[in-house]
């Protein structure tokens, strides 16, 4: 199949644009300029959380565009990388951007990089001439702004300080504070290509998607994360943490943080034998 088609063959329709740009707070930019995709980023990282409660909750993953851009409008809900960059990309798209995802390798413990198609992130071209881009709010706490992919100098970010690497074989890797995030191939994929690493953080038991839950997005001044009955907020780099007694606590949480309205609260399941 041709680049093009794979790239919309499970497209929405424009329709939903409105509601998406609602569900983030945005207004639709006149022009697809890198300031309008700065301000698509910020917004979409403080109303969409980073969630993998549907691991946890026994729902299916699917990669394509129209059940991504359900699940964050229609449902309300968030994500882990792959559906968050996914939707993401699609909703640039109809705004008129140009948009390429990309596969990275995110750095462990030890330094010992992860899985091919670990995380998905976007490269982005507005019609600015600025760029090209590295979008991405599929990443927890990271990059409030998109970053200068052919740059690699020091990039600051209210979340820290940010560089591009030459890495082996035509790679980056993403620093931030000096830390390695995660390796970067620059080559252009499509979203169907991201169903093996998705598969794997849902299912194998070496993945910290499954031993653990957690909901997080952005806030004004800091973050809020709901990890299990662990609620943690932080504010003008303080931290505060309450550990929440019952279920009634725990859903009034998600509710209150992150509007999802959850019938019960997500527990761990034990992955999948593999």
């Amino acid at each position: 199949m041709h680049e093009d088609a794979r790239q919309t063959a499970h497209a929405p329709t424009p329709g939903w644009v409105g509601a998406y740009l609602e569900r983030i707070g945005a207004a639709r930019p006149p022009r697809a300029d890198a300031a309008a995709l700065r301000e698509l980023q910020l917004r979409h990282l403080m109303s969409v959380p980073f969630e993998n409660l549907s691991v946890h909750l026994g729902q299916d993953v699917v990669l394509e565009d129209e059940k991504l851009v359900d699940k964050i409008v229609t449902d309300r809900r968030g994500g882990f990388c792959y559906e968050l960059n996914g939707a993401f990309a699609a909703l640039l798209r109809e705004l008129g951007f140009r948009v390429v995802p990309l596969q990275a390798q995110v750095f462990g413990d030890g330094g010992r990089l992860g899985i091919p198609y670990d995380h998905i992130a976007l490269r982005v071209e507005t019609d600015d001439g600025a760029g090209p881009w590295l979008a991405d709010v599929g990443f927890g706490d990271h990059a409030l702004h998109p970053l200068e992919l052919a740059v690699r100098t020091e990039q600051s970010d209210p979340s820290g300080t940010f560089r591009f690497r030459e890495a082996p074989q035509g790679d980056l890797d993403l620093l931030r504070d000096g830390s390695r995030q995660f390796r970067l191939d620059l080559r252009p994929r499509v979203l169907a290509d991201f169903r093996a690493g998705a598969w794997y953080h849902r299912t194998s038991p070496d993945s910290h998607f499954t031993r653990s839950l957690v909901c997080s997005r952005c806030t004004e001044d800091g973050r809020v994360t709901l990890r299990g009955r662990t609620l943690i907020t932080t504010v003008r780099g303080e931290r505060h943490t309450t550990e929440l007694r019952d279920d009634a606590e725990v859903l009034a949480a998600y509710h209150d943080h992150f509007g999802m309205a959850l019938t019960r609260p997500p527990v761990v399941r034990p992955p999948l034998t593999m």
